[in-house]
């Protein structure tokens, strides 16, 4: 099993920091990194020729391993909500359709289509948030639906936020081919944990950020683009979209059509190069520790506080519903924001979420911690 990553990270040993599908931490390298670069930025001239485009295509190529996808399918954009205005531009939902999404998801997945669909008229059809916490099957029985209108496309989270909802995107992408629709995953709380190969699983859009599970800053994201949508027109106008706009160039606009891949999408002012390092070191550690590897450690951590607070009159996921790395806690009547203030009281940090206590661990995380937050959280709430 992978072992913990502490050492690799400025958490000091009293933090007991259980928050990472709120925001990741940094490492040191990616600190150091950040640090850098924002020297560099103090003193421009020492930026060799082809320094932009090496940073553009590591931060590319990095995000696009994550996935098993072409470096050519990638865009460099800011967030998530960018990404699915993009896809939105991009796919064509037809007229009369069905855009399926999930109650309570990330407001980007969602609000984008909201706001397209009288134009372009289809209707939102939101699959209800399950008592039973099985979204797969929802999601499943929303496509099939008898007497509703032809689904066209679902834009889903491929696991939920609030509750660590695990859903199953190969059921659903096969569902949703047998109606000929189409797919867009935000990922936010996938990538780089939940192993996904776009390659099998022939998604049409995936994004994700990389300030959480990624180990990076904000204000990067990336956008997977399936080769067939390499076609669009962006939601930005660039030079580096286009063929040849060069002002090296005797001629500034020497062919304006779009270059031929998903790097016609990268957003305006990509060349931010201190964020951009930042985001490839921790998505690259990310990948080098494989998938596999970090969900068999965060499994383990999770399901040692969910045994651990059997006794402790709190309600927990099944196993085989919920992400292996996100735990989220219920009780009779909501957990209470003074809970959630208590345990930080003790530098234990976790997060509220819909009236549930939501527990995300990431590879800094390890044994002593999941046993000191069952241990304050069951003083706390034995009093």
């Amino acid at each position: 099993m992978l072992p913990s990553q502490r050492h690799l990270f400025e958490i000091p040993p009293d933090i007991c920091y259980l928050n990472s599908a709120s925001s990741g931490a940094l490492p040191r390298t990616t600190l150091d990194a950040g640090r850098a670069a924002v020297g560099r930025k103090g003193q421009p001239w020492t930026l060799g020729a082809g320094f932009d485009s090496r940073q553009y295509e590591r931060a590319r190529a990095a995000a696009a391993r994550l996935i098993n996808a072409d470096a050519g399918d990638i865009a460099l954009i800011p967030s998530i909500s960018y990404g699915v205005a993009t896809a939105a531009k991009v796919l064509t939902v037809p007229r009369g359709a069905r855009v399926i999404v999930l109650e309570n998801d990330h407001s980007s997945p969602v609000l984008e289509w909201h706001a397209r669909a009288e134009a372009q008229g289809f209707v939102i059809e939101t699959v209800r948030q399950p008592a039973d916490g099985d979204w797969t099957s929802a999601v499943l029985t929303a496509i099939e639906r008898s007497g509703a209108p032809p689904v066209g496309l679902a834009s889903i989270s491929s696991v939920h936020w609030s509750d660590g909802g695990l859903i199953d995107v190969d059921k659903v992408q096969a569902a949703l081919r047998r109606h000929g629709a189409m797919l867009v995953i935000d990922a936010t709380h996938g990538a780089g944990v939940v192993a996904m190969d776009v390659k099998q699983l022939d998604p049409d859009a995936v994004i994700f950020p990389t300030y959480k599970w990624l180990i990076g800053p904000y204000g990067r994201a990336f956008l997977y683009m399936a080769k067939r949508h390499h076609n669009g027109v962006p939601l930005e106008q660039t030079a580096a979209g286009r063929r040849n706009v060069n002002s090296e160039n005797p001629v500034y606009f020497g062919d304006l059509g779009y270059v031929d891949n998903a790097r016609r999408y990268d957003m305006g002012e990509r060349d931010y190069y201190i964020s951009l390092e930042m985001a490839s070191i921790g998505m690259e550690m990310m990948a080098d520790w494989g998938a596999a590897a970090v969900v068999e450690r965060l499994a383990m951590l999770t399901q040692r506080i969910a045994d651990g607070v059997r006794d402790l009159g709190v309600s927990v996921l099944d196993r085989r519903l919920r992400a292996p790395h996100i735990l989220s806690l219920g009780m009779a009547g909501g957990i209470s924001k003074d809970l959630i203030a208590q345990l930080g009281a003790e530098n234990i940090h976790v997060a509220l979420r819909l009236g549930r206590m939501r527990i995300s661990p990431h590879v800094f995380n390890d044994e002593a911690d999941a046993d000191r937050f069952i241990a304050v959280l069951a003083k706390q709430l034995r009093g």
